[in-house]
């Protein structure tokens, strides 16, 4: 493996999740312990059309790296240009998705529709890789369904005409973000002789899944999702119990609101206050998960329209979660 395939082996990664992965929440999961995060994916389309909103996705902070941008779409020309304007933000990869399963994008064959015609696949990833100097990479499924499950042919494919990592979403297209994922396929691939690193990805739910699947299926690393969503210290917590053989203690109430309130003052310098207020409501549930009697106050921030009432309330919180959650640091395991 050359210097960048290294740089995969036994680590976390935080998976590009639409609407999710903006910069802010990546730099989060990043001091909280992803060694590597992407982007939200990103129009080919829009991006050589220069719309406002795609454009904005290729932001970056210096303190996130390494991160890779994140691209889809079915044309092999658009998908080129695309790749050149991303090259000029600077990330540190790019990465192409063959893995979206959302009919908008699947049945109009970008994202896992590339599943379904694995030429025009092979088409696009190749001149991605011939057409930029950073290092190429890929984001799949096993198959478009149970009866064409071609990941390990496609891995083959990939590694042949230079992309540099494969992450496998270990589910079918059929199945979205649901169901069981059947991880089990990267042991295959890795035993087939594929030499480039396989990240597994799909279903990842907590710390012990994650030292299950390095210890098992032998993955080069592993990308979580939306378990980072939900509780984006897991990172964190997986790389202590892979360490140490037991699980870290939750993080205090002090340390949550700190990381909650660092994420939404960068999400308002960057977007401002009344737009980042109102889309970092989904946010509260992975900062304060697995409290006692927390959804009242959870759904009382979401209510308030400006920063200073919410930092007036994660403080007014942060000095009385003795009553409200009760016993100092008691949460539900």
């Amino acid at each position: 493996m050359n210097e960048f395939q290294k740089s995969f082996s036994q680590k976390l990664l935080l998976a590009p999740m639409e609407d999710v992965t903006e910069p802010p929440f990546r730099l989060i999961c990043h001091r909280l312990g992803a060694d590597i995060v992407y982007t939200e994916f990103i129009s080919s389309e829009g991006l050589i059309r220069d719309a406002r909103k795609c454009k904005a996705k290729l932001f970056i902070y210096e303190e996130e790296r390494p991160v890779a941008i994140q691209i889809f779409g079915g044309n092999d020309d658009v998908m080129i240009e695309a790749a050149k304007i991303s090259e000029t933000a600077k990330p540190d990869f790019i990465d192409i998705n063959c893995g979206c399963w959302v009919k908008d994008v699947a049945l109009r064959g970008a994202g896992a529709g590339l599943l379904k015609d694995l030429p025009k696949m092979k088409l696009i990833a190749e001149s991605i890789v011939k057409n930029v100097s950073l290092p190429v990479t890929l984001k799949t499924r096993l198959g478009w369904d149970e009866n064409s499950i071609v990941i390990v042919d496609v891995a083959k494919m990939l590694e042949s005409i230079g992309i540099q990592a494969l992450t496998v979403h270990c589910r079918l297209r059929g199945q979205g973000n649901k169901g069981p994922a059947d991880w089990s396929w990267i042991k295959r691939i890795k035993d087939a002789g594929v030499q480039i690193p396989i990240i597994l990805n799909g279903n990842i739910k907590t710390p012990d899944d994650v030292k299950f699947v390095f210890e098992t299926y032998e993955p080069d690393a592993v990308m979580i999702g939306q378990a980072a969503m939900l509780n984006p210290f897991i990172f964190r917590q997986a790389k202590f119990f892979m360490e140490n053989g037991f699980h870290q203690e939750d993080p205090d109430i002090t340390e949550r609101i700190d990381m909650c309130l660092a994420q939404l003052k960068l999400a308002i310098d960057l977007k401002g206050e009344q737009l980042a207020v109102r889309e970092f409501r989904k946010y509260y549930s992975g900062f304060f998960n697995n409290l006692r009697n927390i959804n009242s106050f959870r759904l009382e921030l979401m209510r308030y329209e400006n920063f200073s009432e919410i930092e007036e309330k994660l403080l007014w919180f942060r000095e009385n979660s003795e009553l409200i959650i009760g016993e100092k640091s008691k949460q539900l395991n």
